[in-house]
């Protein structure tokens, strides 16, 4: 606390009546920064179709990992169970929910493939784009933003192409 009492210029008092404890800020700022990194993908997902959707979504993870990997890290690295509490995961492991749940949905709504099968195809795109994160904030090089995008896109059409979902290039 006395650090960011410091960098506000006042003491610890303030700080620990606003937000009562390091737990309450950490959860605060994980909201408030979670709103504010992916707060233009439900803007850019607006009247897309599913594959467009799906391929939007995966080049903003990859863009805020690129631009804001401290953030990124925050959010997405770092144990968020430590930040916001067991309540929001029920005690469910991650693998439980459906990844990228929006755009599943219109994936789903949008063609006739089993919704298992789709679910599976999406999941491990998410994961595999995740992993190109990864790479992006941990790299001393780091991987250009555009190579990941492709990568990210490649892996996509593979897994919902063998379930004769076909991409077009235009997501690219």
């Amino acid at each position: 606390r006395s650090s960011i009492a410091n960098k506000l210029g006042c003491s610890t008092q303030p700080v620990s009546w606003l937000f009562g404890s390091m737990t309450d800020l950490k959860k605060e700022l994980y909201f408030y920064s979670g709103s504010r990194l992916y707060a233009p993908m439900t803007e850019a997902l607006k009247g897309k179709e599913a594959l467009e959707a799906f391929f939007i979504s995966g080049k903003i993870y990859l863009s805020n990992a690129c631009d804001h990997p401290h953030v990124f890290r925050f959010l997405n690295v770092d144990d968020p169970m430590d930040t916001i509490g067991d309540d929001v995961a029920e005690g469910r492991s991650i693998f439980e929910f459906q990844f990228d749940e929006d755009v599943f949905k219109l994936l789903s709504k949008e063609y006739d493939v089993s919704p298992k099968l789709l679910g599976e195809a999406v999941r491990d795109t998410v994961i595999y784009t995740h992993g190109l994160a990864l790479m992006m904030i941990f790299d001393n090089y780091r991987m250009p933003k555009s190579k990941a995008i492709k990568m990210m896109y490649n892996m996509g059409v593979t897994l919902l192409g063998n379930l004769g979902i076909k991409a077009d290039k235009k997501f690219c």
